[in-house]
């Protein structure tokens, strides 16, 4: 599997990764599987079919900063931040259920290289002990399938609870307690650091690299346009003033 790298260390958008997912889909069209990891500033990013108002809590967002992008792939709504790690996945394959099924294998086998208790369920997520770790989601393009999900390694709890609620729902500490029950974070589980777990995952699941040049870059930011256009981002709902 190759792996996909970028020029330069500059932190980008959520919206700039799903960009890259479709450029590497549409334009590299290499033969081989692509995989990346990816961190962002505080974001949710919620389903292609999802109404913005009935899951992102949009006056928490915009009170601390939290970004918020539609995908088109299907599947709930997510919050991300840099203390967690988001994967992507794009295969030359029109099957469905063998793309999902590679991909779930190649993060379970990762995580059970690290000695740890890894399982997948047919809901496309990944368990340690029983308890979520990761969610993922897929869409297709011509010729291509694309898996993209999440990892958590550590996350900001209230952030990702709060930021996907809609403010009508109020979290108390059993709220948070009760989520916590159903999910595990990375480092409960492993010594390693977030840096030393992504250059892990890279060296087990890739064998080559395939670096974007500054015009493929440029090729993204053309890309990522669509998902910052207002329009995608909130569908037929009227975005309101903060």
């Amino acid at each position: 599997m190759t792996h996909l790298t970028l020029p330069s260390d500059e932190n980008r958008r959520l919206s700039f990764y799903l960009a890259m997912e479709e450029f590497a889909a549409r334009r590299l069209r290499l033969e081989d599987d692509v995989f990346f990891l990816w961190q962002v500033e505080p974001t949710v990013i919620f389903g292609r079919n999802q109404v913005i108002e009935n899951e992102v809590n949009l006056d928490y967002c915009r009170q601390h900063n939290i970004q918020f992008y539609r995908r088109k792939s299907g599947g709930g709504c997510v919050y991300a931040d840099r203390s967690n790690v988001m994967m992507s996945y794009i295969t030359p394959s029109d099957e469905v259920v063998k793309t999902f099924d590679r991909y779930m294998q190649l993060v379970v086998s990762m995580l059970t290289a690290l000695g740890l208790p890894a399982t997948s369920t047919q809901n496309n997520d990944v368990l340690i002990g029983g308890r979520k770790v990761s969610g993922n989601a897929f869409y297709h393009l011509p010729g291509y399938s694309i898996v993209h999900g999440t990892l958590l390694f550590d996350t900001d709890m209230q952030h990702m609870l709060s930021a996907i609620t809609p403010p009508q729902t109020k979290l108390d500490k059993h709220g948070v307690q009760s989520v916590r029950q159903r999910i595990t974070l990375l480092k409960e589980h492993t010594d390693l650091t977030i840096g030393e777990f992504k250059r892990f995952a890279v060296s087990h699941l890739c064998d080559s690299e395939y670096r974007l040049s500054d015009k493929d870059v440029a090729a993204v930011e053309e890309q990522e346009r669509e998902y910052l256009n207002p329009q995608f981002i909130f569908g037929n709902s009227t975005p309101s003033t903060p």
